[in-house]
Parts: C-alpha cells; sequence; structure tokens
C-alpha cells in the first residue's frame, strides 16, 4: 500500500484526490490545506485522512509519496523540501510564477534522485496522444503547422486572475507544453499579441484576457496558439495538424450525441462545460501514470524539465508581448 499526502484540496486537488481514492493500493493519508472549506471537509471525511501541516508531513517516515495541488506560490518551497526526501511527487503546473525560482528548483532535482511529474494531463488524453503518435511515427510526412484553439467559458475572478500569473503562465502554458509534446522538439523564437477585449477588470489587474501566439519549431514548423477567457458556446479545445500528406483534427467533445431536427434546421449539443469534464479520462490516466512512477519507476509523460521549458515559452510570450517583436527562446534564462 502507497501512502500518500496532498497538498491543497481546492478543485484541482479534489480532481486527483478522487482519481486516487479509487485505486485499491493507493490511501490518502494526510492533507495540508489551511483554508478550512467544505469540500475540504468533505475530503477529510471520504478519505478518513488526517489534516496535518507541511512540517508535519515531510517529517513523517510512513508517507510514501507527495501530491502538490496547491496554489502556485506554494509550489516552489514545497517542491525543494520534497526534493530532499527521495520520495517520490505529483506538481501541478506552474512550477512557480518566477522563473528563476523554476530553474532554481529544477537544479535542486538534478542533484538528487528524487522522481517527478508534472501535471500536463493533455499528454494523456487519447486524442492528443494518437494525433502525437501519428505525427512521429513520420507517415504523414513533414508537419507544416499546428493550430490550437483554448478559450474558457467564462472569465475567471479577479482574484484568481491575482495570482495565477497570467494568461500566458496559467491558462496557455498547456498549449505551449503541447506544442513540444506534438512536435518532439524544441521551439525557438515565439511572437505575442493579446488585448483585453471580455472582461475590462482582467486588464485592471494587468492582464489580457484574448491571444494569439505564432511559434516557430527547431526544424520551421509553425504553431499558431489562440486563447482567450471566453467562448460564447462553452469551453472550447480544439487542434489541428497539417502534414504534408495528412491533415489531423481534434475537435470539441460535445456534452451529449443527441441531435434534433425539425424544419428549421438541426440543433446538437454544446461542447462539454470545463476542463475537467473534457480531460476527465486524462486526469484519471495522469493519477494512474502516477501510481506507476511510484511503484514500478516507469517514467512519466511530463517531467520536470517539460515543466521549465513550457514555461520558458510562457515568459518569452510574455516578453514579446511586452516588446512588440519576436523573441528568441533560447534567450529566456
Amino acid at each position: 500500500m502507497t501512502r500518500l499526502a496532498l497538498f491543497g484540496a481546492g478543485r484541482i486537488g479534489q480532481v486527483h484526490a478522487r482519481n486516487l481514492m479509487t485505486m485499491p493500493d493507493m490511501k490518502l493519508v494526510a492533507i495540508a490545506d489551511p483554508v478550512a472549506s467544505p469540500a475540504r471537509e468533505d475530503l477529510l471525511t471520504r478519505s478518513q485522512a488526517r489534516l496535518d501541516d507541511a512540517e508535519s508531513i515531510f517529517s513523517d517516515p510512513d508517507i510514501d509519496a507527495y501530491l502538490i495541488a496547491s496554489p502556485t506560490d506554494t509550489h516552489a518551497p514545497l517542491l525543494r523540501r520534497a526534493a530532499g526526501t527521495g520520495k517520490p511527487v505529483f506538481c501541478e503546473k506552474p512550477i512557480s510564477l518566477d522563473f528563476r525560482q523554476v530553474v532554481d528548483v529544477a537544479e535542486a532535482f538534478s542533484r538528487t534522485d528524487t522522481r517527478i511529474m508534472l501535471g500536463f494531463q493533455r499528454r494523456y488524453d487519447p486524442d492528443f496522444m494518437q494525433v502525437r503518435e501519428e505525427i512521429r511515427s513520420g507517415r504523414s510526412g513533414r508537419v507544416q503547422h499546428i493550430v490550437m484553439h483554448t478559450r474558457d467559458p467564462s472569465p475567471p475572478p479577479v482574484s484568481y486572475v491575482k495570482s495565477s500569473g497570467g494568461l500566458f503562465r496559467d491558462q496557455a502554458i498547456h498549449d505551449f507544453d503541447m506544442t513540444r509534446y506534438l512536435l518532439g522538439e524544441e521551439i525557438t523564437s515565439v511572437f505575442a499579441t493579446g488585448n483585453c477585449l471580455i472582461a475590462p477588470e482582467i486588464g485592471e489587474a494587468g492582464d489580457i484576457d484574448t491571444a494569439m501566439m505564432t511559434l516557430r519549431s527547431e526544424s520551421g514548423s509553425l504553431v499558431q496558439m489562440i486563447n482567450a477567457r471566453h467562448a460564447a458556446f462553452g469551453y472550447d479545445q480544439r487542434l489541428e495538424a497539417v502534414c504534408a500528406e495528412r491533415v489531423f483534427y481534434v475537435a470539441n467533445h460535445p456534452a451529449h450525441h443527441l441531435v434534433s431536427a425539425d424544419a428549421r434546421g438541426f440543433t446538437s449539443s454544446g461542447p462539454i462545460s470545463d476542463f475537467i469534464a473534457r480531460f476527465a479520462q486524462a486526469y484519471r490516466a495522469e493519477m494512474e501514470a502516477f501510481r506507476d512512477m511510484i511503484v514500478q519507476g516507469r517514467p512519466p509523460l511530463a517531467t520536470l524539465r517539460d515543466g521549465v521549458e513550457a514555461q520558458r515559452l510562457a515568459e518569452a510570450a510574455a516578453l514579446s508581448l511586452k516588446t512588440g517583436r519576436p523573441v528568441d527562446v533560447a534567450s529566456v534564462r
């Protein structure tokens, strides 16, 4: 039996905990979250875990692994503590809002044998995995360009915007990661433009809510990323990969497959309402991969280096937006 500690009982922490609790060889024994909430109390009751603090958790020799799903500004300190224990750790993205701390954490882990997995659940989505397999097989020829759409169903609260690191580090970081995952090579340049066109309060908080980014890979393939905090029809998550011989599409998943028709035309379902529901299967597979890393030592699809490089692209995009010019990714140190 693997005994785990969870840091953060918020929305994403709840998702990971529920998935782990379905696995008979995994047991959640401790939860660290200083914010009292009905969700935290419900999770404590269902898991029968104890409410604890970081100091006690890291000094407990009976805990086998750590799952970090707490607010972003706590990730780096928790990861530094976890690195010294030698116990497997899963951490949600981003590693830190300060890229210098991101690099420092990576260096701390490089000096240990501690295994770590980053929370990029799209790598475990069957649709994205199949597109990657097709691209990497070479059967369809060279990738010419990839287009990705990511739009939330509604803008997040301003309080979240102020602590999330902004659209690039919070939302678009998944798309930055997906470019490297699909292409299997690094991105060399990023050009970003954006504006606040949806929620004025987001602009007043110093962020943007709408962005378009153009990326160039080492081999010259182009990627277009379109990100926004709102889509009129709900959660929007689509991908198009144009190769020399074939084109691959990942469409929005409908909430249901019923189509009705009358004299006015055909009506079908809107997309699944949010990212947690859309990627429910991927989140489950992600925790199964974490279990396999703990028990079997199997390498995860998303490593600490993947977290560093995805955030390097986010930092490049932020710099490009500020300067109005393309940014050489290698210069972001």
